[in-house]
């Protein structure tokens, strides 16, 4: 449910060619994680969960797509929604994912980007401004290189 004020979304939530909502919170193993220290840098954001299919089905292409990129200085941050964190530990060590993951217990992360669904993904550029979104996957190798072309 979305919270509306005066009749429209409120400002602060995620909206495609404004900055990025902030990412503040404590990762899967113990550190704690800012998304404006990202900045400079192309960034997927990816809410995802290991109870989601697709969600497990695109992590070998995220672990690709940081190869293929590693000179662009692409950084993946997943947000982990709707699932407990222990079986997300279990997976992420399982794929060998090296990018953070932040835990999402109050939910807030997801209202503030807008989440109706999993994996959803959000692209931000450089300058830390949401340029792309997809809502479900896995994404074909054409899908992740139309979004992120507008972030690199």
């Amino acid at each position: 449910m979305w919270w509306f004020v005066n009749g429209e979304l409120p400002d602060d939530r995620a909206t495609i060619g404004q900055a990025a909502p902030p990412i503040v919170g404590t990762t899967l193993d113990g550190a704690a994680f800012d998304l404006a220290s990202l900045r400079g840098r192309p960034v997927v954001v990816n809410f995802w969960g290991p109870s989601c299919v697709p969600c497990r089905e695109e992590f070998p292409q995220f672990l690709r797509e940081l190869d293929a990129h590693a000179a662009d200085g692409l950084a993946i941050v997943g947000v982990l929604t709707d699932d407990p964190a222990e079986p997300a530990r279990q997976f992420v060590a399982e794929y060998g994912a090296t990018w953070p993951t932040v835990v999402d217990p109050e939910e807030s992360l997801k209202r503030a980007y807008r989440v109706v669904a999993r994996p959803h993904t959000w692209f931000v550029d450089r300058q830390g401004v949401l340029r792309s979104m997809q809502i479900g996957g896995p994404m074909s190798d054409e899908e992740f290189q139309r979004h992120y072309d507008r972030i690199r």
